[in-house]
């Protein structure tokens, strides 16, 4: 739905703290952070992923689409060619493709911004040549694959693929501290179906398991971002064991989550299972808009009136309500009433006593169709609850007002955070608590400190199902084993 689009906030971190190879065989790199600015919470933007998330061949170029890299936060070093050159890179296990800006880079303002790999510098280099392109919620980056030795922490991974960019989008990345990406998901998305990293490390022997993992660092005094381990734990970055739950697919580091509990309610909409995205490379938590009004609405954030929201509970909410109480099938309410025009990709008209001239349009994007089902679900939840008539008007009433517009952000009183909900996530039939103080994000101004709701909107079509992205707000309160020889994913309390 276009008239509906959230803001991820970007968070941009500054330089490596260092890699090492230590006796255990375990390959470290170090991870630093730069605080959040308002600035950087202004440019960032995700779109919905679609179903063209996948790589695409066409005649010219390799396309993948991904999300707007503006959301990440974490940051480490690495080294291309021989002598290497050093590059700033996000570790994003939501991407596959390592990619840094080229020297052949001269028509992007923003390459001027960025270290760029110089291939006549590097007596290892070997051309591939071929076109590829990334494109972005706000820009894209194009340019063509080449072949070098790539160092990470004390380990040479030799002729490894990667991405020389030649054009950057502008809005995308003039202002990000780091200078690429490097992708720790599977081949399956990456572009050119190049070989990542990761695959390479494990192929190559600089591992003994094929598995890494993940701890954030949250605290905001520390200088220390974080670590990522790859071939084991390190066993100071934990605390108990690891509740691991097995990957969904061969692409993204996906899973299944639970229903999705406030103090101890339930949201509902993922009480039978919703598909999960892990990854490092989102800041915030993202979800379903059915379930992210329900939370900042407990948790008193405060987004933007939506209209259009409201105007449905006011013109439908009597006929909502019957049918509901009347035993109606939820699914064919909105289309009963006049505001959905579909039913299971089935065209309907709808005419209710002949007469449509007081009804509102159906837009084109489907928005107040999709007002009318998220309608229809809350009542749902809170008739559950045992809640009156009354009390389930207001709630709802007060739940379109919890909808930001496209440009909207959700809003906290800071005094209020010791008194706010746990929100918990079930992951492997065990519960995953987010205190008030991990999903809130602080905002460190020279005037003032500003709080955000660490939860975001996303929404897919629905064919695809409810997703989420647990981004690092999920992340910095659970350390994280991405088991990529048994196709798992672990978590257990972050130390």
């Amino acid at each position: 739905m276009e008239s509906i689009r959230f803001l991820l906030i970007s968070i941009c971190m500054g330089a490596w703290l260092g890699g090492s190879l230590s006796s255990d065989g375990l390959a470290r790199v170090g991870l630093k952070k730069r605080n959040l600015d308002l600035n950087s919470i202004h440019a960032a933007r995700i779109t919905r992923p679609q179903a063209t998330s996948f790589a695409r061949v066409t005649s010219n170029a390799e396309i993948v689409y991904l999300k707007n890299y503006l959301d990440t936060q974490y940051y480490g070093e690495i080294g291309i060619g021989s002598p290497p050159q050093i590059f700033t890179v996000v570790f994003d296990t939501g991407s596959s493709n390592l990619w840094v800006p080229s020297s052949k880079c001269l028509l992007s303002i923003t390459c001027y911004f960025h270290s760029k790999f110089i291939a006549r510098l590097s007596r290892t280099y070997t051309k591939i040549g071929i076109p590829c392109k990334i494109q972005y919620g706000s820009g894209s980056v194009s340019g063509f694959l080449s072949q070098d030795h790539v160092k990470v922490g004390d380990d040479i991974i030799i002729d490894q693929e990667f991405a020389e960019v030649t054009r950057e989008g502008l809005l995308a990345l003039l202002g990000v501290q780091f200078d690429g990406i490097l992708g720790l998901a599977f081949q399956d998305i990456a572009v050119g179906k190049a070989t990542p990293v990761w695959y390479n490390m494990a192929q190559q022997g600089h591992v003994s398991k094929k598995v890494f993992s993940l701890w954030l660092n949250r605290n905001p005094s520390s200088e220390l971002g974080g670590e990522i381990v790859f071939g084991g734990l390190d066993w100071r970055h934990f605390k108990g064991d690891h509740t691991y739950v097995p990957v969904t697919g061969r692409g993204y580091w996906q899973i299944q989550v639970g229903d999705i509990f406030i103090a101890n309610n339930s949201t509902g909409l993922c009480a039978g299972g919703c598909s999960a995205i892990v990854d490092s490379g989102t800041s915030f938590l993202a979800g379903p808009t059915r379930i992210v009004a329900q939370i900042n609405h407990a948790i008193g954030a405060r987004g933007i009136v939506s209209l259009e929201c409201k105007e449905v509970v006011t013109k439908y909410w009597n006929s909502i309500w019957d049918s509901i109480i009347s035993g109606v099938r939820p699914e064919i309410i909105c289309v009963d009433v006049g505001l959905c025009l579909y039913s299971n990709n089935t065209v309907i008209e709808t005419v209710v006593d002949g007469e449509a001239t007081d009804r509102l349009s159906v837009d084109e994007g489907g928005a107040l169709c999709t007002f009318c089902e998220m309608i229809v679900f809350w009542i749902q939840v809170q008739l559950k609850e045992k809640k009156a008539k009354e009390k389930i008007f207001h709630y709802v009433d007060e739940l379109c007002e919890r909808l930001p517009n496209p440009l909207g952000k959700s809003f906290i009183n800071c005094d209020e955070i010791t008194a706010m909900p746990y929100v918990s996530f079930t992951i492997g039939n065990r519960s995953f608590p987010l205190s008030p103080e991990q999903y809130i994000v602080r905002v460190e101004e020279s005037y003032a400190t500003i709080c955000l709701s660490g939860f975001a909107a996303l929404d897919m079509p629905h064919r695809q199902g409810p997703l989420w992205i647990l981004g690092d707000v999920f992340l910095g309160a659970y350390h994280t084993v991405f088991d990529f020889g048994n196709h798992r994913i672990g978590f257990a309390k972050a130390a």
